[in-house]
């Protein structure tokens, strides 16, 4: 199989991935703004790949898949245009920026009748697979309330140096990078939320003044910058915010929440799921540092030590060996049409939350109804 690639960035270990010579997959040109990009490419697969700057020159050079792994704000007007020429897309998340794009993609996909697989790899992390095992197995009753509190320690230098923080390319960091949690909470809680209310606010990084002047690179250099008020050379535009909380309620009736927060000193997500029957949580979320308890049995204190415990081993790959789970789906999904855990719909509806969700802080916490799918999209 013969795949193309827009955007040799951060992202580019998704479609190194699928670079197997050996096994017949082979990664056959790159569309990336970037000399230096197109050299790495080269590089990586060899100088008789085909790269370009315009990825509009990749529709013709009889791909079996293109992975768009271009900036957000890039993701929808690519995404469609590869679709119009029934080539199947692997989209890194989000969507889209905005409800409208995301529901355009979608409404391409379906007329055209091509293949569109979104990349939420968390749904392939090994501790939020262990917990969605564990509620399927009815061991916590039926789900009634769920939160997540995210932990950031790098947002300062992922995202507050480059477009990341600029909302006109990102709409704000409650669905850039939420969009990965809010998609794990639906998941879980078994249902997409219908109304959400949030606040959050720009608390440390809008007050740093060290900016990048004109011309500067806007690369993410992650240089373990502590504390995060020394952070220096920031994205010349910053005006999203740094810390935010979101309430949520799911269309089956689940109340949860997700906390976000940019200048915290660790990085890692805690999820709480609570059933009528017990409880799960997560410490630590990456294999060989996590470890998940199950408590079923009521107690009038705090014990540490769960009534089950399982501890997530040590696994090869990327982000945990996620994003290698997550292409041998799209694998399976391009060459034998299997259903996957990973859906455009769901990946839809972690935009539309987050977008509602951004609305809601932007406007003082008002409660925001999410926008509900298009027919041609939940057809």
């Amino acid at each position: 199989m013969r795949f193309g690639v827009i955007g040799w960035g951060l992202r580019a270990p998704i479609a190194k991935i699928a670079h197997q010579p050996d096994n017949g997959l082979e990664l056959v040109g790159l569309a990336d703004p970037s000399e230096e990009a197109q050299g790495k490419f080269i590089e990586f697969v060899g100088d008789r790949a085909f790269t370009t700057s315009d990825y509009r020159d990749l529709l013709d050079k009889d791909l079996d898949a293109i992975f768009v792994l271009s900036p957000d704000w890039l993701h929808e007007e690519q995404a469609c245009t590869i679709l119009e020429a029934k080539i199947p897309v692997f989209l890194e998340k989000p969507m889209a920026i905005t409800v409208e794009g995301c529901d355009r993609v979608l409404e391409t996909a379906a007329r055209t009748g091509t293949k569109l697989y979104v990349g939420h790899n968390m749904r392939h992390f090994a501790a939020v697979r262990k917990m969605k095992q564990w509620i399927d197995q009815g061991l916590i009753g039926e789900v009634k309330t769920a939160w997540c509190r995210h932990f950031v320690s790098y947002g300062g230098v992922a995202y507050f140096r480059d477009w990341h923080a600029d909302r006109e390319k990102s709409t704000g960091l409650l669905l850039q990078k939420g969009s990965h949690d809010i998609d794990i909470l639906h998941w879980l809680c078994g249902g997409f939320s219908k109304t959400v209310s949030a606040m959050g606010k720009l608390a440390v990084y809008g007050d740093i003044d060290d900016r990048q002047g004109p011309g500067e690179s806007h690369k993410i250099v992650f240089d373990n910058t502590w504390p995060p008020t020394s952070l220096k050379n920031l994205y010349p535009v910053v005006n999203v915010e740094d810390v935010s909380m979101m309430l949520m309620e799911t269309e089956n009736g689940v109340l949860a929440s997700y906390q976000q927060c940019h200048f915290a000193p660790d990085a890692w997500r805690n999820y709480t799921i609570i059933g009528t029957e017990g409880r799960i949580e997560n410490f630590g979320d990456q294999p060989g540092n996590c470890t998940i308890r199950l408590w079923d049995h009521g107690r009038y204190k705090y014990e540490a030590h769960g009534d089950l415990e399982y501890r997530v081993p040590e696994l090869k790959g990327t982000h945990g060996g996620s994003d290698e789970a997550m292409f041998e789906e799209f694998l399976a999904y391009l060459t034998k049409g299997i259903e996957t855990d990973t859906t455009p719909i769901a990946a839809r509806m972690s935009v539309a939350a987050g977008i509602a969700g951004t609305e809601s802080l932007r406007s003082g916490g008002t409660p925001v109804p999410v926008k509900p799918l298009p027919e041609l999209a939940s057809a």
